[in-house]
C-alpha cells in the first residue's frame, strides 16, 4: 500500500466515526489561569474546538526550555471516573505509576496538552449515556466527537509558539491508549505514539465475550466491517509506536495481541523500519508498572 493509498484509510476511517462538525473551523482559546509549578508553568484554558460545547484543558510548559520544544498530547482515561478528567495528568490515578505524567513529561522538556473529554472532568455535568444516546439520534457517534475533539486539540497544540511542530507525541492509558492509536493512524503529524493497556484487537474481544468490559464510548458502528484494530494500527507505520499491555488485561486478550504484534511486525518491516514498532508484554493487569514507566520516558527520549 502506497502513501496516497493509506491516506485514504485514513479519510475511510474518519468517515465511520458520524457527522462531525468542520474539520478546519477556527480555535479560540482563553487562558483562565496560569500557575507556577516545581518543573513547569500551568495554563488552564477553556478551548472552542466544536462549536458545540467549551472543552477545558491544561497546557504545561517546561520550565527547562526556553525555545520551541517537543510536545505530547496527552489523552486521559476513563475508569468510570469522571470527575477526573484531565487532572489525571496532574494527579496521576491509581492504575499508574508515580509521579503524575505532568512531572515526568516536562522534566523531559516537553510541552503538554491534556484536555477534557465528553462527560469528564469539568466537562462531566451529563451522564456519559444520555450523551451517546442524544448523538446516535443526531447521527452522531461519541466516540467519534471525542476523536473529533482531540484533533482539533492537536491542531490547537500545534498553533502555540511553544511547541515544534516537527517533535509532537501522543501517551495514554486505558481509553487514552486508544485515543493515542487512533489520533496517530488518523494524523500524520504525530511523530511518536505511545499507547498503554489497551491495544484490544476487535475479534479477539468477541471471541472472549468481553464486550461488557468496555465502555459504551467505545463502539463505532459498522467499523467491524472495514477494519481491523491492526488494520488501524498499521496506519501509524512507519512512525515510532510503542504498545505496553498487561498479559492479565480483560481488555486485551492475548491472541488478539498476537494478531497484532505479527501484523505490525511485518508492515514495519516492509517499510523498512523494524525497529520503530515495539509491543511489550507484562505479568500484570490494566495497569502501568514501573517497568513500563522506564521503557516509555526511553523511548520518548529516542524518538522526541
Amino acid at each position: 500500500m502506497n502513501e496516497l493509498e493509506r491516506d485514504a484509510e485514513r479519510k475511510r476511517l474518519y468517515q465511520l466515526l458520524g457527522e462531525l462538525p468542520p474539520r478546519h473551523r477556527s480555535i479560540n482559546a482563553n487562558v483562565i489561569q496560569t500557575e507556577e509549578h516545581k518543573e513547569y508553568f500551568l495554563e488552564r484554558l477553556q478551548l472552542d474546538l466544536n462549536g458545540l460545547e467549551p472543552v477545558p484543558a491544561y497546557f504545561l510548559r517546561p520550565k527547562s526550555v526556553t525555545g520551541p520544544s517537543p510536545a505530547i498530547l496527552y489523552n486521559h482515561a476513563h475508569g468510570n471516573e469522571y470527575q477526573l478528567g484531565k487532572d489525571e495528568l496532574t494527579l496521576g490515578r491509581s492504575q499508574l505509576q508515580e509521579p503524575p505524567y505532568a512531572e515526568v513529561l516536562t522534566s523531559l522538556g516537553f510541552s503538554v496538552l491534556c484536555i477534557d473529554a465528553w462527560s469528564f472532568g469539568d466537562r462531566a455535568v451529563r451522564n456519559e449515556l444520555s450523551i451517546f444516546k442524544e448523538m446516535l439520534w443526531k447521527g452522531q457517534v461519541l466516540w467519534g466527537m471525542m476523536v473529533y475533539d482531540s484533533l482539533r486539540a492537536l491542531d490547537y497544540l500545534l498553533e502555540r509558539p511553544e511547541v515544534d511542530p516537527q517533535s509532537l507525541g501522543t501517551l495514554g492509558l486505558s481509553m487514552g491508549s486508544t485515543m493515542a492509536w487512533w489520533l496517530a493512524a488518523l494524523d500524520k503529524r504525530i511523530k511518536v505514539c505511545v499507547d498503554i493497556c489497551c491495544l484490544t484487537d476487535f475479534q479477539a474481544f468477541l471471541e472472549a465475550d468481553s464486550l461488557h468490559e468496555h465502555g459504551i464510548y467505545y463502539f463505532v458502528p459498522s467499523l467491524l466491517n472495514h477494519f481491523t484494530s491492526a488494520e488501524i494500527n498499521a496506519l501509524i507505520a512507519p512512525r515510532a509506536h510503542l504498545s505496553l499491555a498487561g498479559t492479565l488485561d480483560p481488555l486485551t486478550p492475548p491472541l488478539g495481541l498476537n494478531r497484532i504484534e505479527s501484523h505490525l511486525r511485518q508492515v514495519y518491516q516492509d517499510l523498512g523500519r523494524p525497529d520503530a514498532w515495539k509491543l511489550l508484554r507484562y505479568e500484570v493487569g490494566h495497569e502501568e508498572t514501573p517497568e513500563m514507566r522506564q521503557e516509555i520516558i526511553s523511548f520518548l527520549r529516542e524518538n522526541l
